[in-house]
């Protein structure tokens, strides 16, 4: 971490990091503490609702017990198509943004051992798994010439004064997870699996503001620290246990320990006082939240099954403290986050070898209602509460269909992915060296601009998969 105060505001009750810090904060809970990622299009289908049910080798996401249920090996593979897009609003004005990417987005397999039929042991399953996903992200907000804001030289004199034309957030990279889980069949009636997963993250951010003078020239200014670079390595380690409560009714459960990251930044500084603009290089390391995950299923008939999962965070994302920075943000993520907490519905139907599936999931807000001093529309500043800071509530709709052809199946799967935050940006201290520059050159604000962003993620997948 940047071993520098990144200077916390202490505001109302809430502590808000300066904006440079916005970034390191939604990546915190947004990337670092994403353990789930998109599976086959099965488990999207169901909206990654399989705890109890088990059965595809993506459950590894949930509750590795369900690898357990296979009766026979199985290899796949999943084409991941993205399309995703940002509207971005503030003062009347609203901007898109829209990104499609392609790629090979889950691969696995299961291979089933078949155990001596004199012991209880009937079944013990190998799995891998590898789920990646892209991480580029842009949201774009539109200028406001009614914001005039102080540029300042190296020693603070006020030299122009200069009007907002714009800022972007903008994160480039990929995030992947590969899993290794065992797991055991205890009389077709107690399914237990433990996995070992090892995470993978690298980002390029982008923090930058636009700004013009009365000759209606633009310059673009680079927030303190940005661009900067990470390179990530994470492990973390699951236990579950699937059990047949009576031939239709099972109970899942899971526990999932933190994912503990190793993290190495470069990062560019400028107004160095000692040493002038440069590139930096720092090392970090965070632990996200321990995680619980309960799950029940109805299975009516071969025909029809139900899943329900319910996942709750039991601890909060910690930095390991190397300086005031990370003291500071882990005051801010144990004082204005709430535990992690989703519920995960989904459900199959079959016709014969043809498959139909649905699934919805709700991921609520991390983050309790935070005070930070914003700049309405025409200038001035106050203190306003926002509740759906940095990252929003997350809402999922999945539907799927599928045909076995007994040794090989196809299966396709549809998800629409939405949520809905507060963006802040802007606010940096001249005195704390924080706020945004070009060249010698630095603005100061003390109160942050906030604009709405909406994200909405189309999202196809298409599995081919074999058994044997």
């Amino acid at each position: 971490m940047i071993k520098k105060s990144l200077t916390v505001l202490s505001i109302s009750v809430a502590y808000f990091a300066s904006a440079q810090d916005v970034s390191t904060i939604r990546n915190t809970v947004e990337v670092y503490s994403n353990s789930a990622l998109n599976g086959s299009s099965k488990y999207n289908g169901m909206a990654g609702s399989m705890g109890a049910l088990g059965g595809d080798v993506s459950v590894l996401n949930s509750n590795p017990a369900g690898i357990a249920v296979s009766i026979a090996s199985e290899i796949s593979g999943t084409l991941f198509i993205e399309n995703n897009k940002n509207t971005t609003s503030y003062a009347g004005k609203t901007l898109n943004y829209k990104v499609n990417k392609t790629n090979l987005g889950n691969t696995g397999g299961i291979a089933a051992f078949q155990l001596d039929s004199s012991s209880p042991w009937k079944f013990v399953n190998v799995a891998v798994n590898y789920s990646n996903q892209s991480l580029e992200d842009y949201s774009e907000t539109a200028g406001n010439s009614n914001l005039i804001y102080d540029i300042k030289d190296g020693g603070g004199v006020v030299i122009d004064n200069l009007a907002f034309a714009g800022h972007a957030y903008n994160r480039y990279g990929n995030l992947s997870k590969m899993s290794i889980g065992v797991g055991g069949n205890y009389d077709n009636r107690i399914y237990v699996g433990a996995g070992l997963n090892f995470h993978s993250a690298a980002i390029d951010q982008y923090d930058t503001a636009a700004f013009t003078d009365k000759t209606n020239s633009t310059d673009v200014y680079n927030k303190q620290y940005t661009p900067f670079s990470e390179t990530s390595n994470g492990f973390s380690a699951t236990l579950g246990i699937i059990g047949k409560i009576s031939h239709q009714f099972r109970l899942g459960a899971a526990l999932e320990s933190p994912t503990w990251w190793s993290i190495e930044r470069i990062y560019s500084e400028y107004g160095n006082a000692s040493t002038g603009d440069g590139t930096y290089r720092e090392s970090r390391n965070l632990s996200t939240p321990l995680k619980a995950t309960l799950s029940a299923a109805y299975v009516a008939n071969k025909n029809f099954a139900i899943n329900v999962d319910y996942s709750l965070g039991l601890t909060k994302a910690k930095y390991k403290v190397d300086g005031p920075a990370e003291t500071e943000l882990n005051q801010l993520i144990s004082n204005n986050t709430k535990n992690l907490s989703e519920v995960k519905v989904g459900a199959e139907y079959r016709i014969s070898d043809f498959r139909l599936r649905g699934g919805y999931a709700f991921a609520s807000s991390p983050f309790d209602t935070v005070k930070i001093n914003s700049v309405p529309d025409n200038g001035g500043s106050a203190n306003v509460g926002y509740d759906n800071l940095f990252v929003g509530k997350r809402n999922t709709i999945g539907a799927g269909i599928g045909y076995d052809f007994k040794s090989f199946y196809i299966d396709a799967a549809y998800q629409n992915v939405t949520s809905e935050y507060n963006s802040p940006f802007i606010q940096g201290s001249f005195a704390k060296n924080t706020g945004y520059f070009s060249d010698q050159y630095v603005v100061n604000s003390d109160a942050s601009i906030v604009s709405n962003v909406k994200n909405k993620k189309d999202n196809f997948f298409v599995t081919l998969g074999w058994k044997f």
